[in-house]
């Protein structure tokens, strides 16, 4: 009987084209056996058994996650990083890994080899190689990456991925390390600070890079973060050493300290893609391009903290419609005229006054002056959106999102909550005339620009802060009776 139950394991075995050891497998099942607590016979067990070391051979990369308790897959190796070694807790010996990336046809992941792993790695491993790879997936750095627990050469298959130094945008995948990308600047950021959880002091800045394939943005940190106000937009540069992170959906190309961007003479070209106006909705992140048809002066405000923002308002139109585009921060310093053709990538749809969609950019926003009305002139072309030049391709691919020190801009994303306590002021930033004083009665009717506390009124030519307890809505026109303190109207009625 013993032999017999021996051959129902085996026979098991002999069906399941798996890479683990006969031994390995009777162990597994004879687990299982005591986990089910009786309940299932030595051949049932390893049914079991061999349906979950089925299970853990992945389609592809791409379909290795974090949750996994194992994956095996086949793939080619594309790079093969530094030894790093650190201290163990309590042990006299330094542990080393080293980060290898592999790819196949679905996508890359970064497999980690520790310790004897790490020198057979450095060793024996090639760029091209193909391995057959078995490890314990886990959320990473910068996406998943796959601890290696077992890992041999696989030179019988083929992989086809190109091993290529230089990526385009549309090559890039979640995970990926050691990317080079040629680009053109499309739009340049100022450099933020933020205060890391040791005490130290962050630095960040972002561009925008676009190629022939789409565009990306580029998040610059610490040492590298001053290289954005070096960079004009237009310039050409690749990006040198960045890794592949994800943030609200979209990829982004992050450039540490063993990274750099660097102008280069080379000529990119491509073409953007972008929304029609009259398809978006609020709410949406969207890529728009089309003519300046019109430019409010620049508005200054204050906000709550104290601290002094500004907004500037254009109106842009494509061949299907046109929409009211706020321009905060440093984007209102930005010289856009009417005929002037501009792209704006990623930028917020929202509710605006009168029940009409406005599009909020924010320091998350790409704006690219295209083609001005001079150059037009001068071109003999009409400004049209007909003649976009190589900046509009800008605006193909992706919505990249904000990055790691989200937290420290200062510039409002949307205009719901940047004119915080906006002061009374014409919309080109000087005092109205008509200003009321201190104590002084008042009824102001204007349309809600901000819902929050303060509510904000603007009735077209200056704005002000309203203290109530009343529900109001965005866009809606309310009246608001009540006395001024302090350049706020405390409301006594809203209505």
């Amino acid at each position: 009987m013993h032999e017999h139950r021996m051959s129902d394991i085996e026979g098991v075995y002999e069906d399941l084209e798996a890479d683990v050891s006969l031994e390995e497998f009777r162990e597994a099942v004879e687990a299982k056996v005591e986990q089910m607590g009786g309940l299932a016979d030595e051949e049932t067990a390893a049914m079991l058994v061999a349906h979950e070391v089925g299970e853990s051979e992945v389609g592809g990369v791409a379909d290795i996650e974090p949750g996994m308790e194992e994956a095996k897959f086949v793939a080619k190796v594309l790079s093969i990083g530094e030894v790093r070694t650190f201290e163990r807790d309590g042990e006299d010996e330094d542990g080393r890994v080293v980060n290898v990336e592999v790819a196949d046809e679905t996508g890359s992941v970064r497999a980690a080899f520790w310790d004897e792993h790490a020198e057979a790695a450095i060793e024996e491993l090639e760029e091209g190689q193909v391995l057959r790879v078995k490890g314990r997936p886990k959320e990473g750095f910068s996406g998943v990456e796959v601890s290696v627990d077992e890992v041999e050469p696989d030179p019988d298959t083929e992989v086809d991925v190109q091993v290529s130094d230089t990526h385009t945008v549309e090559d890039l995948s979640l995970g990926l390390s050691n990317v080079n990308l040629v680009g053109v600047v499309l739009d340049t950021d100022s450099v933020r600070t933020f205060d890391r959880d040791d005490g130290s002091e962050g630095k960040v800045s972002n561009l925008a890079v676009g190629d022939e394939t789409g565009r990306v943005r580029v998040t610059l940190w610490d040492e590298q973060a001053d290289l954005a106000t070096e960079l004009e937009p237009g310039t050409t540069v690749e990006v040198v050493d960045g890794y592949v992170k994800e943030r609200d959906g979209n990829l982004e190309l992050h450039v540490g300290n063993r990274g750099t961007v660097e102008e280069v003479d080379e000529d990119v070209e491509y073409v953007p893609e972008s929304t029609p106006i009259e398809e978006v909705e609020i709410g949406q992140t969207v890529d728009l391009a089309g003519v300046v048809r019109s430019a409010d002066p620049k508005r200054t405000f204050d906000r709550d903290d104290g601290s002094e923002g500004q907004v500037r308002n254009i109106r842009v139109q494509d061949a299907t419609d046109d929409i009211r585009v706020a321009l905060w921060g440093e984007k209102a310093d930005i010289d856009i005229g009417p005929g002037d053709e501009v792209a704006l990538g990623d930028v917020e749809i929202q509710d605006g006054w009168q029940d009409d969609l406005e599009a909020s950019a924010g320091w998350q926003s790409t704006i690219t002056v295209l083609e001005s009305d001079s150059d037009a002139a001068e071109a003999g072309g009409d400004g049209g959106a007909g003649d976009a030049n190589a900046g509009l391709s800008a605006f193909a691919g992706d919505d990249s999102g904000s990055d790691d020190a989200a937290a420290a801009t200062d510039t409002p994303t949307d205009s719901s909550a940047s004119d915080d306590a906006a002061t009374d002021t014409d919309t080109d930033g000087t005092p109205a005339d008509d200003e009321p004083t201190d104590g002084e009665e008042i009824e102001f009717t204007g349309v809600v620009v901000q819902a929050g506390d303060p509510v904000v009124l603007d009735d077209g030519e200056t704005t002000m802060s309203v203290a109530t307890e009343a529900d109001v809505g965005l866009g809606e026109e309310v009246t608001a009776r009540g006395v001024v303190r302090d350049g706020r109207l405390e409301a006594s009625d809203v209505f």
